[in-house]
Protein backbone atom coordinates (compact mmCIF):
# COMPACT_ATOMS: atom_id res chain seq x y z
CA UNK A 1 0.00 0.00 0.00
CA UNK A 2 1.13 3.49 -0.88
CA UNK A 3 -0.16 5.44 2.12
CA UNK A 4 0.62 8.81 0.55
CA UNK A 5 -1.35 7.87 -2.56
CA UNK A 6 -4.25 6.73 -0.38
CA UNK A 7 -4.24 9.99 1.58
CA UNK A 8 -4.14 12.00 -1.66
CA UNK A 9 -7.04 10.00 -3.13
CA UNK A 10 -9.14 10.42 0.02
CA UNK A 11 -8.48 14.16 -0.04
CA UNK A 12 -9.32 14.40 -3.75
CA UNK A 13 -12.66 12.82 -2.92
CA UNK A 14 -13.26 15.50 -0.27
CA UNK A 15 -12.52 13.60 2.94
CA UNK A 16 -10.53 15.15 5.76
CA UNK A 17 -7.65 12.82 6.63
CA UNK A 18 -5.48 12.31 9.69
CA UNK A 19 -2.59 9.83 9.77
CA UNK A 20 -1.01 8.57 12.99
CA UNK A 21 1.73 6.12 13.83
CA UNK A 22 -0.05 4.64 16.83
CA UNK A 23 -3.52 4.15 18.28
CA UNK A 24 -2.43 6.20 21.28
CA UNK A 25 -1.78 9.20 19.05
CA UNK A 26 -5.21 8.77 17.48
CA UNK A 27 -6.85 8.65 20.91
CA UNK A 28 -5.01 11.80 22.02
CA UNK A 29 -6.07 13.63 18.86
CA UNK A 30 -9.74 12.68 19.14
CA UNK A 31 -9.80 13.45 22.87
CA UNK A 32 -8.84 17.04 22.01
CA UNK A 33 -10.90 17.25 18.81
CA UNK A 34 -14.13 16.10 20.48
CA UNK A 35 -14.98 17.72 23.82
CA UNK A 36 -18.35 18.46 25.35
CA UNK A 37 -20.23 16.68 22.55
CA UNK A 38 -22.90 14.07 22.23
CA UNK A 39 -21.07 11.17 20.59
CA UNK A 40 -22.47 8.03 19.01
CA UNK A 41 -20.19 5.05 18.47
CA UNK A 42 -20.97 2.29 15.99
CA UNK A 43 -20.03 -1.30 16.71
CA UNK A 44 -16.24 -1.07 16.41
CA UNK A 45 -13.54 -3.39 17.63
CA UNK A 46 -11.05 -0.63 16.78
CA UNK A 47 -12.72 1.72 19.28
CA UNK A 48 -12.75 -1.01 21.92
CA UNK A 49 -9.14 -2.13 21.40
CA UNK A 50 -7.68 1.39 21.23
CA UNK A 51 -9.14 2.63 24.53
CA UNK A 52 -10.88 5.49 22.72
CA UNK A 53 -14.20 4.96 24.49
CA UNK A 54 -12.62 5.32 27.93
CA UNK A 55 -10.79 8.49 26.86
CA UNK A 56 -13.87 10.14 25.34
CA UNK A 57 -16.36 9.36 28.11
CA UNK A 58 -14.48 11.70 30.47
CA UNK A 59 -15.61 14.81 28.53
CA UNK A 60 -18.55 13.74 26.40
CA UNK A 61 -21.98 12.15 26.51
CA UNK A 62 -21.45 8.77 24.82
CA UNK A 63 -24.08 6.54 23.24
CA UNK A 64 -22.70 3.09 22.39
CA UNK A 65 -24.81 -0.06 22.30
CA UNK A 66 -21.77 -2.12 23.36
CA UNK A 67 -21.78 -0.35 26.76
CA UNK A 68 -25.19 1.34 27.08
CA UNK A 69 -28.20 -0.95 27.43
CA UNK A 70 -30.93 1.72 27.16
CA UNK A 71 -33.70 0.60 24.82
CA UNK A 72 -33.24 3.69 22.63
CA UNK A 73 -29.43 3.68 22.46
CA UNK A 74 -29.32 2.90 18.73
CA UNK A 75 -31.51 5.91 17.92
CA UNK A 76 -29.29 8.10 20.12
CA UNK A 77 -26.17 6.82 18.34
CA UNK A 78 -27.60 7.74 14.95
CA UNK A 79 -28.83 11.17 16.08
CA UNK A 80 -25.61 12.23 17.83
CA UNK A 81 -23.78 15.33 16.57
CA UNK A 82 -20.56 13.30 16.35
CA UNK A 83 -20.38 9.70 15.15
CA UNK A 84 -17.32 7.43 15.34
CA UNK A 85 -16.89 4.02 13.80
CA UNK A 86 -14.31 1.79 12.17
CA UNK A 87 -14.00 0.81 8.53
CA UNK A 88 -14.17 -2.79 7.39
CA UNK A 89 -11.93 -1.78 4.49
CA UNK A 90 -10.49 1.28 2.73
CA UNK A 91 -9.34 1.12 -0.88
CA UNK A 92 -6.19 2.87 -2.08
CA UNK A 93 -8.47 4.68 -4.54
CA UNK A 94 -10.25 6.26 -1.56
CA UNK A 95 -13.51 4.33 -1.03
CA UNK A 96 -14.66 3.22 2.42
CA UNK A 97 -16.49 -0.11 2.78
CA UNK A 98 -18.60 -1.23 5.73
CA UNK A 99 -21.03 -4.11 6.29
CA UNK A 100 -23.82 -4.14 8.85
CA UNK A 101 -26.65 -6.33 10.08
CA UNK A 102 -29.03 -3.81 11.66
CA UNK A 103 -28.07 -0.76 9.63
CA UNK A 104 -27.54 1.59 12.58
CA UNK A 105 -23.82 1.96 11.88
CA UNK A 106 -24.37 2.53 8.17
CA UNK A 107 -27.22 5.01 8.68
CA UNK A 108 -25.22 7.05 11.19
CA UNK A 109 -22.29 7.32 8.75
CA UNK A 110 -24.31 8.67 5.86
CA UNK A 111 -26.95 11.00 7.26
CA UNK A 112 -26.88 14.00 9.53
CA UNK A 113 -27.11 17.70 8.72
CA UNK A 114 -24.17 19.47 10.38
CA UNK A 115 -22.86 16.15 11.71
CA UNK A 116 -19.20 15.17 12.14
CA UNK A 117 -18.26 11.59 11.26
CA UNK A 118 -14.90 9.99 12.06
CA UNK A 119 -14.02 6.68 10.39
CA UNK A 120 -11.05 4.81 11.88
CA UNK A 121 -8.85 2.39 9.93
CA UNK A 122 -5.73 0.52 10.97
CA UNK A 123 -3.22 -0.61 8.36
CA UNK A 124 -4.84 -4.06 8.25
CA UNK A 125 -7.96 -2.48 6.68
CA UNK A 126 -6.15 -0.96 3.69
CA UNK A 127 -6.65 -2.61 0.30
CA UNK A 128 -5.19 -1.91 -3.16
CA UNK A 129 -8.56 -1.35 -4.90
CA UNK A 130 -12.32 -1.32 -4.38
CA UNK A 131 -12.77 -4.97 -5.39
CA UNK A 132 -10.29 -6.19 -2.79
CA UNK A 133 -11.83 -3.85 -0.18
CA UNK A 134 -15.26 -5.39 -0.75
CA UNK A 135 -13.71 -8.85 -0.60
CA UNK A 136 -11.97 -8.00 2.68
CA UNK A 137 -15.18 -6.66 4.20
CA UNK A 138 -17.04 -9.88 3.34
CA UNK A 139 -14.36 -12.51 3.87
CA UNK A 140 -12.37 -11.08 6.77
CA UNK A 141 -14.33 -8.49 8.77
CA UNK A 142 -17.82 -9.98 8.44
CA UNK A 143 -16.60 -13.53 9.12
CA UNK A 144 -14.69 -12.48 12.25
CA UNK A 145 -17.61 -10.38 13.44
CA UNK A 146 -20.00 -13.29 12.86
CA UNK A 147 -17.87 -15.54 15.02
CA UNK A 148 -18.78 -13.39 18.05
CA UNK A 149 -22.42 -14.41 17.82
CA UNK A 150 -24.19 -17.77 18.30
CA UNK A 151 -25.18 -17.86 14.65
CA UNK A 152 -25.38 -20.82 12.29
CA UNK A 153 -23.96 -19.57 9.02
CA UNK A 154 -21.70 -21.28 6.45
CA UNK A 155 -18.88 -18.80 7.10
CA UNK A 156 -18.51 -20.23 10.61
CA UNK A 157 -17.57 -23.58 9.08
CA UNK A 158 -14.91 -22.57 6.58
CA UNK A 159 -14.15 -18.90 7.32
CA UNK A 160 -15.34 -17.43 4.04
CA UNK A 161 -18.44 -15.63 2.86
CA UNK A 162 -21.01 -17.66 0.89
CA UNK A 163 -23.43 -14.76 0.35
CA UNK A 164 -25.80 -17.06 2.20
CA UNK A 165 -29.53 -16.85 2.73
CA UNK A 166 -29.32 -18.02 6.35
CA UNK A 167 -31.82 -16.37 8.74
CA UNK A 168 -28.81 -15.88 11.06
CA UNK A 169 -26.90 -13.85 8.46
CA UNK A 170 -25.48 -10.68 10.03
CA UNK A 171 -23.94 -9.14 6.90
CA UNK A 172 -27.19 -7.78 5.47
CA UNK A 173 -26.12 -4.47 3.90
CA UNK A 174 -22.89 -3.25 2.36
CA UNK A 175 -22.09 0.47 2.22
CA UNK A 176 -19.49 2.06 -0.05
CA UNK A 177 -18.76 5.72 0.66
CA UNK A 178 -17.28 7.40 -2.42
CA UNK A 179 -17.34 11.00 -1.11
CA UNK A 180 -18.44 12.77 2.07
CA UNK A 181 -22.20 13.00 2.24
CA UNK A 182 -24.03 16.24 1.51
CA UNK A 183 -24.79 18.63 4.37
CA UNK A 184 -22.31 17.05 6.80
CA UNK A 185 -19.96 19.34 8.67
CA UNK A 186 -17.05 16.91 8.45
CA UNK A 187 -16.29 13.37 7.35
CA UNK A 188 -12.78 12.46 8.44
CA UNK A 189 -10.85 9.26 7.81
CA UNK A 190 -8.26 8.50 10.48
CA UNK A 191 -5.49 6.12 9.39
CA UNK A 192 -3.26 4.40 11.95
CA UNK A 193 -0.03 2.50 11.23
CA UNK A 194 -1.06 -0.41 13.48
CA UNK A 195 -3.34 -3.39 13.04
CA UNK A 196 -6.63 -2.41 14.68
CA UNK A 197 -9.90 -4.30 14.87
CA UNK A 198 -10.89 -6.65 12.11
Amino acid sequence: MDIEKLIKNLQLRGFSVQHFGTAGEMVSYLSEEIKGCEVGIGGSQTVKDSGLYEALKANNMIHWHWTDKDSDVLEKEIASEVFITGANAVSESGEIVNIDGRGNRLAAQVYGIGKRVYILAGRNKLCPDLSSAIDRAHNVAAVKNGNKFPTRTPCKIDGKCHDCLSPDRICRATLIIHKPLMDMKKMEVILVDEDLGY
